[in-house]
C-alpha cells in the first residue's frame, strides 16, 4: 500500500480502522491509533517516539514496538516500506 493508498483509511476516534480498498475492518488501541495517524501523516520515526512519549509517558526505548506495530501493518497489507512513506522503521 503507497502513502496514497495509507491516505484512504478510515479511523475513527475509538480505534476503529476501515481499509475502503479490501472492506477489511481492524481495531487499533490507543498507541495504535497514534501511529496510524502519524504514518498518514509522514512522520519519522523519531516523530512517532517523541508523540508516544508526551501522550502516554512512555520509556525512550519504544523503537522495537514501533518496529513490531509496523510489521503487523506490512502484514495486512496496510503499509509498506517505500520511498513514498516516508522512513518507516
Amino acid at each position: 500500500m503507497s502513502a496514497r493508498d495509507l491516505a484512504m483509511l478510515a479511523i475513527s476516534d475509538t480505534g476503529f480502522v476501515f481499509d475502503p480498498r479490501t472492506g477489511h475492518s481492524y481495531t487499533v488501541n490507543s498507541t495504535g491509533l497514534v501511529l496510524l495517524r502519524s504514518f498518514k501523516q509522514g512522520a519519522s520515526p523519531a516523530q512517532f517516539e517523541e508523540e508516544l512519549r508526551s501522550l502516554f509517558d512512555c520509556p525512550l526505548a519504544i523503537a522495537t514496538d514501533i518496529e513490531t506495530f509496523t510489521n503487523a501493518l506490512r502484514g495486512y497489507e496496510l503499509v509498506e516500506n517505500d520511498s513514498t512513506m516516508g522512513a518507516l522503521p
